[in-house]
């Protein structure tokens, strides 16, 4: 029989599942450098170039570039502009913020030995800002067959009825807090959906597994609105040397900073004959912290003084990462005069658990005419297939890793900028590509960029400006612990302008 809802205390549980999928590894893995305007200009393709300072975040070696020591800050604007298309509905939204994305500094040691081929050394330190989770996006439209009942018996089916509902007397905050300690997320989500009645067992006894849904009929009307912020950071901790005036080799120790925050909410209707709940409205909240860390090692190699070729080679990067939760649920039901409303005010705080990222490869070329411009061009590979969750041992993380194997694959990038040099003004152009990590190019497409930007330097102070912009559509589940449920084409276009101020130190 079903309980009857009270008003309950705010308490905190831990549970003993998580809260990430391969959506959200991808997010992590996927690192974009925003970098310096001429970075950013340029189509960041600055793997064989050095002498800029988000260069040292794409190969080590690049700071025993620069003829003296530099520092450079970036400030800029950038927007996220997404149209989404859900049921024959198209919705359009933006997402625009102000944002601190690079700023360093490299410091130059000329070898006072006669008796060494090492000319010169340099330390540096240079923050990049490599992910940019802000987002907004709504779908709206009218579902003929698939309504929200279906994530929570995607969650239900093969749990007992003991095990997805309240003790008697235990109130339901109780309830929530409790199962999601003893059994975890999955029992959980299958108690929202029992206690609101949006399912129902076959048969009321404590070992029933089988459940079928209050929600019949089709023609479901739905909204569904995302809202997320957050950012990926990288702190690179730099050496690198120069040899004979042709070889620069060096070497970083990153520190990686990921802070992630999003609420969903849901909303459905319907006025079907036979359908129990009429309405539900499903909120959700997320909040992502971590910490991690990766090596680079990379070389730039002057084959005469106009041509050079680079290689860097990125380790994987090894996060702790820790997720909070919370969830509010309202159901409308025939025979009721009052919603059913379960808020349990719980946030469920997830075990620390770990994230490995796939290492990169990038191998640069680039010509350098004289003191008039220059042409470059990166080739970057990453197998997202090899992103691991850890501990793997546990039942969860190896139904991840497993569908990462069979969902991801290698993504290959294409990086290409140029550069013009008049007096003391400076044209840039860059165009830049990247495949999709997904074997299957319907759930994420390639992404395509432009840029250009302009650069003005008198001494050794510069200012430079560059605008960029880049478009990928995706398919997003509209929740992905539930595949069974409906996603939505999000068609997305991302612009940046960004100012750099470099001088002297």
């Amino acid at each position: 029989m079903k309980k009857i809802l009270i008003t309950f205390m705010a308490i905190f549980a831990m549970v003993n599942l998580y809260a990430q999928n391969v959506t959200d590894a991808v997010r992590i893995a996927n690192d974009e450098i925003s970098g310096t305007a001429r970075f950013k200009a340029m189509g960041e393709a600055f793997g064989a170039l050095g002498g800029d300072l988000s260069a040292v975040n794409i190969n080590p070696a690049s700071s025993s570039v620069f003829n003296s020591s530099k520092a450079s800050f970036t400030a800029g604007f950038s927007g996220n502009s997404n149209t989404t298309s859900y049921f024959g509905n198209a919705l359009d939204s933006d997402e625009n913020q102000v944002n601190f994305s690079q700023g360093g500094g490299v410091f130059v040691y000329e070898s006072n030995s006669p008796n060494s081929k090492w000319n010169k050394f340099a330390l540096g330190v240079a923050y990049d800002r490599t992910g940019n989770f802000d987002e907004n996006f709504t779908a709206r439209g009218i579902s003929p067959n698939t309504s929200i009942a279906e994530y929570f018996l995607d969650f239900a089916q093969g749990l007992r009825l003991d095990e997805i509902s309240a003790l008697p007397g235990e109130s339901l905050n109780e309830a929530y807090s409790d199962i999601g300690s003893v059994f975890g997320y999955a029992n959980q989500q299958a108690f929202l959906g029992y206690e609101s009645f949006i399912i129902e067992p076959l048969n009321d006894t404590d070992d029933n597994t089988q459940y079928e849904s209050n929600i019949i009929g089709g023609n479901y009307n739905q909204t569904y609105t995302l809202q997320s912020t957050g950012y990926n950071g990288k702190m690179a901790f730099n050496f690198s040397g120069e040899y004979d005036n042709r070889l620069n080799v060096g070497f970083n120790i990153n520190a990686h900073f990921l802070n992630y925050e999003r609420i969903t909410v849901f909303d459905e209707s319907n006025s079907n004959a036979g359908s129990t709940v009429t309405a539900v409205g499903f909120d959700n909240t997320l909040r992502t912290t971590g910490a991690g860390v990766s090596f680079q090692f990379g070389g730039i190699y002057k084959l005469t003084n106009e041509f050079r070729v680079g290689f860097t080679y990125d380790t994987p990067t090894w996060y702790r990462i820790t997720d909070e939760t919370t969830q509010y649920l309202q159901t409308t039901v025939d025979g009721f005069n009052e919603p059913i409303i379960i808020n349990p005010n719980v946030i469920n705080i997830f075990p620390e658990y770990r994230l490995r990222t796939p290492g990169k490869i990038t191998g640069s070329l680039a010509y350098v005419f004289s003191d008039k411009g220059l042409f470059s061009f990166d080739y970057s590979r990453k197998d997202f297939s090899q992103t691991t969750f850890k501990p793997s041992g546990d039942p969860f993380f190896a139904f991840q890793n497993n569908e990462i194997s069979n969902l991801l694959g290698v993504s290959n990038t294409y990086r290409i900028g140029g550069e013009y040099r008049y007096n003391k003004l400076s044209f840039r152009v860059g165009y830049r590509f990247q495949e999709s990590p997904y074997k299957n190019e319907n759930i994420m497409g390639d992404l395509t960029g432009y840029s250009l930007g302009l650069g003005y330097k008198v001494g050794s102070f510069s200012v430079d400006a560059a605008f960029s912009q880049s478009q990928r559509e995706q398919s997003n589940l509209l929740y992905s612990e539930a595949p069974s449920f409906t996603s939505a084409q999000v068609d997305s276009k991302f612009t940046d302008f960004v100012v750099t101020f470099t001088f002297g130190i």
